[in-house]
C-alpha cells in the first residue's frame, strides 16, 4: 500500500524527485533536473507507482518547480545573494540552476535526508556556494538558534519552504513565520498555497487517503490574512493552472472531466469559475512594514 510507502514527510522528498525525473526525460522538458533520477532512487519510483491521479501531480510538480525557479532568478536579481532553503529535501537547484558563483545556499533538513543526500551527490559539484545543515526544523529552540546564526552572516535572504507549510499546524506555521519575521535580513518567502476547495477535495479525494502518515494540516480560515497577521504579504502569488497555460503545459485533465467542466462553467459565475483556477499555487512573500503591522 502507498500509504505504508510513505511513513513520514521526508518521504515525499522521494516521490517528488521521481517526477522531477520524469519531467527531465521529456523531449519537451521545461527543466533539465539530471540528479533527480538518482536521488529518487527505487523509492521514488514506487510510491509515485501507488499513488492515483499519477499525470496530475506530476504535472502540479512540474508547474511548482518552474514557479519557484522563476521567483528565485528575479529575487537574484533583485539583489538577493543568500537562499534558506527549509525542508530542502532532494531538491537539486545548486546544482541544476544558472547561480552566481559566489551566491550562498544554505540547505537544512533531517539529518538522515542530509546524509542521503551528501553521500548521493559526493562527486557532483554546486554552481554556487553550498551548505548543508542537519536539523530539526520543528524543535522551535534549535530552529531560533539556527535562524539567528544564518541572519548575523548572510546579506539579503530569500528563504524557500517548498513543500513544507502544507505539512504543518496553523499554531506550527505561526511559530514559523514569526522566527522568519525576527531575521531583518530575510527579504522574501516562497510559500505553497491552497485553497479552502483545494484542502477539502484533496481530504475526500485518494490522495489524502494514501497519506495518511503525512497529512496537509495548515488550513486556516483566511490564507493570506493569517500570514498578514504575522507580518507578511504577498508580494507576488502564481497560480498553477495559469502558469500551466503560460507555458503551454495545461492541466492534464481527462477528456470527460474537461467536458464535465465545460458544462459545469455554464451554470457557474465568473467568480467561482476563477476560484476554480486558483486551487493551488506559490507565493511570494515579503515583510510588512513596520508601520503596517
Amino acid at each position: 500500500m502507498a500509504d505504508l510507502l510513505i511513513r513520514d514527510v521526508s518521504d515525499t522528498s522521494f516521490w517528488i524527485a521521481h517526477h522531477r525525473a520524469q519531467e527531465t526525460g521529456r523531449p519537451d522538458a521545461l527543466f533539465r533536473d539530471p540528479l533527480a533520477g538518482r536521488l529518487a532512487g527505487k523509492r521514488g519510483h514506487d510510491i509515485a507507482a501507488g499513488m492515483p491521479a499519477q499525470r496530475l501531480i506530476g504535472w502540479t510538480v512540474v508547474m511548482r518547480t518552474c514557479v519557484i525557479d522563476e521567483f528565485i532568478l528575479a529575487a537574484i536579481r533583485d539583489g538577493v545573494d543568500t537562499v534558506l532553503n527549509l525542508g530542502a529535501g532532494l531538491d537539486t537547484r545548486p546544482y541544476r540552476m544558472d547561480l552566481p558563483a559566489t551566491m550562498l545556499w544554505i540547505e537544512a533538513d533531517y539529518p538522515h535526508i542530509i546524509e542521503y543526500k551528501e553521500g548521493e551527490l559526493a562527486i557532483e559539484k554546486p554552481r554556487c556556494r553550498l551548505e548543508r545543515v542537519k536539523i530539526d526544523l520543528a524543535d522551535p529552540g534549535k530552529r531560533r538558534d539556527f535562524f539567528s546564526t544564518i541572519n548575523a552572516r548572510a546579506g539579503k535572504i530569500l528563504v524557500l519552504t517548498e513543500g513544507v507549510v502544507p505539512y504543518l499546524s496553523v499554531e506550527q506555521a505561526a511559530s514559523l513565520a514569526d522566527d522568519l519575521r525576527a531575521m531583518d535580513q530575510v527579504r522574501c518567502w516562497v510559500v505553497d498555497y491552497f485553497s479552502p476547495d483545494a484542502m477539502k477535495f484533496r481530504r475526500r479525494n485518494q490522495i489524502g487517503k494514501k497519506m495518511l502518515n503525512a497529512p496537509f494540516l495548515f488550513d486556516p480560515a483566511d490564507w493570506f490574512g493569517f500570514f498578514r497577521q504575522h507580518g507578511w504579504e504577498a508580494k507576488e502569488i502564481r497560480y498553477l493552472a495559469d502558469e500551466g497555460d503560460r507555458l503551454g503545459r495545461p492541466l492534464p485533465l481527462p477528456l470527460l472531466l474537461r467536458a464535465a467542466f465545460l458544462v459545469w462553467g455554464f451554470f457557474r459565475s465568473q467568480e467561482r469559475k476563477q476560484g476554480m483556477r486558483r486551487f493551488a499555487g506559490y507565493v511570494l512573500l515579503e515583510p510588512l512594514a513596520a508601520d503596517e503591522e
